[in-house]
């Protein structure tokens, strides 16, 4: 889906004010410009930094947000309570932050990597971005001198708009949560018995939704990250340029690649990880009755 991210990250660069700077107005005409500028190979720029970020991205995520759960859960009323929305919520939030804070140089890479060669967006880049001068050679590269040219600033731009993109897991979470929940009851299952195909519906769906509320950070944080305006400096300079563009529309250019890409993504994971935890859970859960009945035979024998 590497394609469509790149897509999404040039619509975000270009003026939308100018429908779309260098061709880039839309997916298709998008794909078509990449395409007759830098072949095939021009979709998939960025692709190093997003393979290394992914394993990270998604551990530190999961890992925190299982943990944070688990803490909340003990904190309510035991393990059989079930949590509350908010719970998830705040669980959702902490898991995001430690995340962020992990992968945004990543991200930052990927974002350069991805416009540097849009001849069309040149003249943009060449007013913003004082390091478009000298391309980067590769996501080593990438990150090595903007630790050199710009220190953590750099590698931070665009931390405020990613802290509140937060937001996005503290809404996709609990409807995800919600939407497990419905689906068992219209089942009459439990939630954790949930079949493939109503998990893919939950995740899909919550991605969805927590896409479309929380889309425009994304915009303002690409532009960040092009500039290197540091974690926090320039949001409200970008957000009036945004609006001055287009007015709300240009706060989702984008928005539709972007749901074409994360949505099958989503649902990949969030089911994968479903799937996996709950084969997990089922092994140990049988380790421990072995365990159990081995004892028990030992404690038998060692009576007669």
């Amino acid at each position: 889906m590497c394609p469509l991210d790149v897509v999404k990250t040039r619509l975000q660069v270009a003026h939308a004010s100018a429908g779309g700077a260098g061709g880039y107005g839309g997916i298709r005409s998008s794909l078509r410009t990449i395409i007759a500028e830098e072949g095939t190979r021009g979709l998939y720029r960025g692709l190093g930094p997003t393979l290394v970020a992914l394993l990270p991205n998604w551990a530190v995520y999961f890992t925190v947000y299982e943990r944070l759960k688990d803490l909340l859960r003990h904190a309510e009323a035991g393990d059989a309570t079930p949590l509350p929305h908010g719970a998830h919520m705040a669980a959702a939030a902490g898991a995001g932050g430690a995340t962020v804070l992990t992968t945004n140089p990543l991200w930052v890479a990927k974002t350069r990597l991805q416009v540097q060669s849009a001849a069309g967006l040149r003249e943009r880049l060449a007013s913003s971005a004082p390091w478009h001068a000298t391309p980067y050679k590769g996501t080593r590269d990438c990150l090595r001198r903007i630790a050199k040219e710009e220190g953590l600033r750099g590698l931070y731009s665009g931390l405020g708009p990613s802290l509140v993109g937060i937001f996005h897991v503290m809404i996709q979470l609990p409807v995800y949560e919600a939407s497990k929940a419905m689906l068992a009851e219209r089942a009459h299952v439990p939630s954790d018995e949930l079949g493939t195909s109503a998990l893919v519906a939950a995740s899909s769906a919550s991605k969805m939704v927590a896409s479309v509320v929380t889309y425009p950070h994304e915009v303002v944080r690409a532009r960040m990250h092009v500039e290197g305006c540091g974690p926090f400096r320039g949001v409200g300079r970008i957000c009036r340029a945004v609006y001055g563009e287009a007015g709300m529309a240009g706060f989702y250019r984008g928005c539709g690649a972007n749901l074409v890409r994360t949505t099958p993504a989503a649902a990949i994971t969030f089911t994968s990880f479903e799937l996996i935890t709950r084969a997990i859970h089922h092994w140990v859960a049988r380790l421990d009755e072995e365990r159990l009945r081995g004892e028990e035979r030992t404690q038998s024998s060692q009576r007669s």
